[in-house]
């Protein structure tokens, strides 16, 4: 039974007067018993249910249903105890992220689809396991987003032209080269006689540089390898590269092929390149960008790691 008004009890909320005697319950309720709390908090069993009866009634409701050898959470005494649970969840991620000096929480990555699909994924394991606490959110698109108020911590482009008012972080150049599956290249007689391209039919990334690149990729090629592509008849476009590399994969045509997206797949044999010696580098280049004043440790650990993995297909 309850002291005092009923009314002023059930509308009584906690302060920090309270936080022993729910340091009190948070224990006896993970354990199941008064006892077992007693032995963890250096108390007695009947401190430990004086207390929690003190709570009950300054609460103005049960926590706990009261047996011989053990206590069991009331409906009421649950609801607190995960309440407590979680809150304590929160604190103790708080406190990480400042030990960890915020290499921790969540980091949101823009990525052009391709790059993401190709590069970034196979990687994002070595990146997990030196930074556990950093969770990632992997967003893509072709659209150049505004960093500003959408969420985005950083991004990944590959562009000619870098997006002013915004801090840019070099990552790789890139090299275009065709390819296409060993079956394809036999077919059509392609290894080392790019005069037969006029056989073939053409996959390109018509959004490679731009909404509306169309076949600019094979002409870009064609112009620095030296190459005519005037007779070329059949093309197939894609608002993704990786999409025409899989289809080239699949046999429906010769893709044009960015090297560091495609070099496991040719290391694998699951392509080839046709044109020894007729790559050629583009004018894009991969990068990223973040905010001017968004240096924090998280941004900068990405930045730092995703670099090393660059510099090392160089």
């Amino acid at each position: 039974m309850y002291n005092g008004d009923n009314y002023i009890s059930r509308n009584k909320l906690l302060s920090g007067y309270q936080l022993a005697k729910l340091h009190t319950f948070e224990a006896a309720a993970r354990h199941g018993s008064f006892a077992m709390a007693a032995d963890e908090l250096s108390l007695s069993p009947s401190a430990v249910s004086h207390r929690i009866s003190a709570l009950e009634e300054e609460l103005g409701f049960k926590l706990f249903e009261r047996f011989h050898r053990k206590v069991v959470l009331t409906a009421d005494g649950q609801r607190v105890f995960w309440a407590l649970k979680s809150s304590l969840e929160f604190i103790n991620q708080e406190i990480l992220e400042i030990k960890n000096q915020e290499l921790s929480g969540t980091l949101t990555i823009y990525s052009r689809p391709s790059i993401a699909q190709c590069w970034l994924v196979p990687r994002l394991a070595d990146f997990s396991r030196l930074h556990p606490q950093i969770e990632l959110n992997i967003i893509t698109g072709n659209e150049n987003i505004n960093l500003h108020g959408y969420g985005i911590d950083l991004t990944l482009y590959f562009d000619e032209k870098s997006p002013e008012r915004l801090a840019i972080h070099p990552l790789m150049d890139e090299f275009m080269l065709p390819v296409c599956s060993p079956e394809y290249a036999e077919q059509h007689g392609l290894v080392g006689n790019p005069a037969n391209l006029s056989r073939c039919r053409l996959l390109h990334d018509r959004q490679a540089w731009g909404f509306d690149s169309d076949t600019d990729e094979w002409s870009c090629w064609a112009r620095h390898a030296g190459v005519s592509l005037e007779a070329c008849q059949l093309s197939m476009g894609f608002d993704r590269s990786d999409l025409a590399i899989i289809a080239a994969m699949n046999h429906a045509g010769i893709a044009m092929g960015r090297k560091n997206l495609v070099s496991k797949r040719l290391a694998r044999n699951e392509l080839v390149a046709p044109f020894a010696g007729l790559e050629v580098k583009c004018e894009q280049r991969y990068y990223m960008a973040t905010l001017p004043n968004r240096a924090c440790p998280k941004i900068q650990a990405f930045i730092d790691w995703a670099q090393e993995m660059a510099a090392e297909m160089e």
